[in-house]
């Protein structure tokens, strides 16, 4: 089919070239100019959109149709002779015609249909256009209409001000004509009383009427008008024997005329006496001026922050905080902790800055102006930690170290608080650190290890490696410190120091002897056999680390234990690791601060100052603080109590949001798994160590089905509170090493609290393990303990159906559970209701013997079920 141009098109579809080319372009066919010509596929394309524009479907139209006419059929007889008679025969013809097509649809190459539909399409957009544009104008015109109403309203209403202020001013105009007349008149009244009071004698008769006219004169002049007010009003106060009034004297919007005597008042005569003006003018404008524009701060944020901080860093009220949280979808109150992500989010939520901080840096800022790190080195003893399994003799080594009798002392005969000693060897002092080889003292062994220069691992040779010697190992080699082990016990028959070897070899300590850099020495901790040889190891030992550390410094160093003593407060055992701690320095340690009022060394000797690696017991602290945190010696108490506020605040943040998560987290097991049971208990212990160590081992004690809950947790005695809350919360108190006073023992009488003391740390563990598994729900066991076999049936017109039955094992006993068979299958379970021997009621029936068995609620026995008898047994758990 032959192509047309665009023009000749439009012309056929009977609109303008331009129209049909912007037509052609929406329609996806660009880069079309009114000589271009058009494809088939660029014409179904146009006729698509046009369809498509005015709503109507879509049609295939990828190739033009033809009508195919069919006509009229004519049928005719022809009629013949054939033979004898005539016949008739019928012809039907059928014609088809294909439809004469007109030029235009020859040139669009559209059928007829089509091109009516193109026509219909154009017209409908070239109509839809126009009144479009039609609306445009109307729209227009509404508007300027509008416009007009509104600049005839706009003018209406500056015409009415305009005739309102001009009102106004003539109002004011003649209130200051009358106010000038009134003090005209009132200038003529003074000006005649001061012409009576004149002694000579007036040559006129009516002396009113001339100073009344001359007022009237001076009008217009608004300065002698304002003077001769000021002067009556003066004059006037002076006659009623009271001030000027001062809030005349200053205008509150304009300004005003302050009278000051040039004499003082008791100098002045009634009715006279000058005074001079001072002038005050103000333009009437406020001094304050409302902001602009929201001042933005810059908000440090921390790890942790609490809402109200969170708002005060804003200069916002904490209630405008809470509710961006809740438009946020978190619901907070002012005392809840936010994480930083949260808090970040809020800020910028509110317009301000954010500057991201971390604890460390915060603490670290503060601690800058604290440790000092400049300082001349000079050498110093070593710190040697004795580590080892329970009961293998490490406190006795020391004990014959010391030539004392220490481990006699301890409590069951185990070490339960980390002890310091210095001992002297060669030219320096040796600071030896016992540390507890209990399993509950893991948190004492891993940080005995981090302030030592030197581990001495014990391993009995009786025994060999235990559990305990491998932990120390890897405490040791965490700390990265070296080692030496004593194997002890070598006095005893049936030692075996190879077999040790063998063991720590295994565990990657080698012997130096098996081509390994450990020292290994045969010692007896009880008869001092090798103990020279152990010193002169730590001698070498040391002497190859060359120790050394700043004298003439800031004291630094760590806790080593802390306890509450009950006469002197809260007692610190330090031990020293750089500079020098005098008397009277200001400390800082963990959250606990405060000043050195008094310490002593390890025979409880007061000493003044303490040096690099010697341990003391220091008298001073705010409170009896955690063991391992860190000792810094503050330039003031100011800074001391700065840094130890932050470390409090960053505790109580996280308590709280462990406190929350503690919440939701019972919550939610609440909601899975039902209410477990739990025991409270309330914790009391001598030193922090052992508090430290006896949450640890309790709280592990914990099962799914019953848990251990520390109410509260301390160091001391045992005080009022204390029985007050575990009365609260039905909790069992436990008193570690302590003692409830006077007061606390009689409200233990009165309140009835269950009180355990205790000073061995594992009959604690073991008391409290039996105390859940009392709590813990027992097994239920079933026993059978009889079987009896169905013979026949019999009807009661009480009992309804009774099994007649032969006991052939067991015994069947009333009331007892029974359950019934048939072919081996459980049909019925339930209850033993009658047992009967004849017409006698039984309680029991032995094997061998018939009986009469109702089953409660059951009557559907028939002949050959077996009835088998069962009892339920309650067996007790434990942990």
């Amino acid at each position: 089919m032959a192509d047309i141009t665009v023009q000749h098109l439009a012309k056929v579809v009977g609109t303008s070239a331009e129209k049909l080319v912007e037509q052609l372009k929406d329609a996806g066919v660009k880069g079309k100019t009114i000589t271009s010509t058009l494809s088939e596929d660029d014409k179904v394309k146009l006729l698509t959109y046009l369809r498509e524009s005015h709503g109507k479907a879509k049609k295939d139209i990828s190739a033009p149709k033809k009508m195919t006419l069919k006509r009229k059929t004519t049928v005719t007889e022809l009629k013949q002779a054939k033979g004898r008679g005539a016949s008739s025969v019928s012809i039907e013809v059928r014609k088809k015609k294909t439809l004469g097509r007109s030029a235009e649809e020859i040139a669009t190459g559209l059928s007829s249909d089509e091109l009516e539909e193109a026509k219909r399409a154009a017209q409908a957009h070239q109509d839809l256009v126009q009144e479009q544009g039609a609306a445009r104008e109307k729209e227009q015109e509404r508007a300027s209409k509008k416009q007009e109403a509104l600049d005839k309203i706009e003018a209406e209403k500056q015409a009415k001000l305009a005739e309102e202020k001009a009102i106004l001013e003539a109002e004011q105009a003649k209130e200051a004509a009358k106010k000038a007349a009134a003090e005209a008149e009132e200038a003529a009244k003074r000006a005649e009383l001061e012409a009576k009071q004149k002694p000579e004698p007036q040559p006129e008769p009516e002396p009113k009427s001339e100073p009344v006219e001359e007022p009237k004169i001076k009008i217009a002049s608004p300065e002698i008008m304002a003077r001769v007010k000021a002067e009556a009003d003066a004059k006037k106060a002076k006659e009623l024997g009271r001030k000027t009034d001062k809030k005349k004297a200053g205008s509150k919007f304009g300004g005003g005329i302050l009278h000051v005597d040039k004499k003082p008042r008791r100098n002045k005569k009634k009715g006279g006496g000058k005074t001079r003006d001072i002038r005050l003018e103000s333009n009437g404008k406020h001094g304050f001026e409302v902001p602009t524009k929201s001042i933005v701060y810059s908000v440090e944020i921390p790890e942790s922050i609490i809402v109200s901080d969170l708002a005060q860093r804003m200069n916002v009220k904490a209630g405008e905080v809470i509710k961006t949280l809740m438009g946020l979808g978190t619901m907070a109150t002012i005392n809840q902790p936010l994480d930083q992500e949260t808090a970040v989010i809020v800020v910028e939520e509110m317009g301000h800055k954010v500057v991201l901080r971390s604890d460390e840096d915060i603490q670290a800022e503060l601690l800058a102006d604290v440790i000092e790190k400049d300082g001349k080195e000079e050498p110093r003893g070593p710190v040697v930690t004795i580590m080892g399994h329970v009961d293998h003799g490490k406190t006795s080594l020391l004990d014959y170290i010391r030539e004392s009798r220490v481990a006699a002392g301890e409590s069951g005969g185990i070490t339960q608080h980390i002890g310091a000693y210095r001992v002297k060897q060669g030219d320096s002092m040796v600071t030896f650190i016992d540390t507890p080889g209990h399993a509950a003292f893991t948190a004492m062994r891993a940080r005995g290890a981090q302030i030592t220069d030197l581990v001495i691992l014990v391993v009995a040779a009786d025994d060999g490696v235990m559990p305990q010697t491998k932990e120390a190992v890897e405490h040791a080699r965490a700390a990265g410190v070296p080692m030496i082990v004593a194997v002890n016990k070598m006095d005893k028959e049936g030692a075996q120091p190879d077999r040790v070897r063998n063991e720590l070899s295994q565990l990657e300590v080698t012997p130096e002897d098996w081509g390994g850099d450990t020292q290994f020495v045969n010692i007896s901790a009880l008869k001092g056999d090798g103990v020279d040889e152990l010193l002169e190891a730590i001698a070498l030992q040391a002497e190859l680390l060359e120790l050394s550390a700043p004298v003439d410094v800031a004291a630094t160093g760590v806790v080593i234990e802390s306890r509450l003593d009950k006469g002197r407060g809260p007692v610190a055992t330090i031990l020293v690791q750089k500079g020098t701690l005098n008397m009277g320095d200001y400390l800082v340690a963990g959250e606990a601060h405060g000043r050195v009022k008094a310490m002593f060394d390890e025979h409880a000797k007061a000493v003044k100052s303490a040096t690099p690696a010697v341990p003391v017991e220091v008298l001073g602290l705010s409170s009896a603080t955690e063991a391992g945190v860190e000792v810094y010696a503050a330039p003031s108490e100011r800074k001391a109590r700065e840094i130890a506020e932050f470390r409090q605040n960053k505790s109580k943040q996280a308590r709280q949001a462990k406190q929350q998560a503690a919440k939701l987290e019972q919550a939610f097991s609440q909601m899975e798994d039902g209410d477990s049971a739990t025991l409270n208990v309330l914790l009391k212990t001598d030193v922090h160590g052992s508090l430290e160590a006896l949450k640890s081992s309790l709280t592990n004690l914990s099962t799914d089905e019953v848990k251990v809950s520390i109410v509260a947790a301390g160091v001391g005695g045992i005080n009022e509170s204390d029985v007050n809350l575990a009365a609260a919360s039905d909790a069992l108190i436990i008193g570690f090493n302590t003692r409830a006073d006077a007061s606390a023992r009689r409200m233990i009488e009165n309140r009835g609290v269950s009180v355990r003391y205790y000073s061995i740390i594992y009959d604690v563990i073991d008391d409290v393990r039996d105390a859940l598994s009392g709590l813990l729900a027992p097994d239920i066991k079933e026993q059978i303990v009889g079987i009896a076999n169905v013979r026949d049936i019999f009807k009661s017109p009480k009992l309804g159906a009774i099994a007649g039955c032969m006991v052939t094992e067991g015994y069947v006993k009333r009331d007892l559970p029974i359950r019934v068979l048939r072919d081996n299958v459980v049909i019925y379970e339930g209850q033993l209701e009658s047992l009967r021997r004849f017409k006698d009621d039984v309680q029991e029936v032995k094997s061998g013997m018939e009986c009469g068995i109702g089953v409660k609620n059951y009557n559907d026995v028939q002949d050959g079920d077996q009835i088998e008898v069962f009892e339920r047994i309650e067996v007790k758990r434990k942990l």
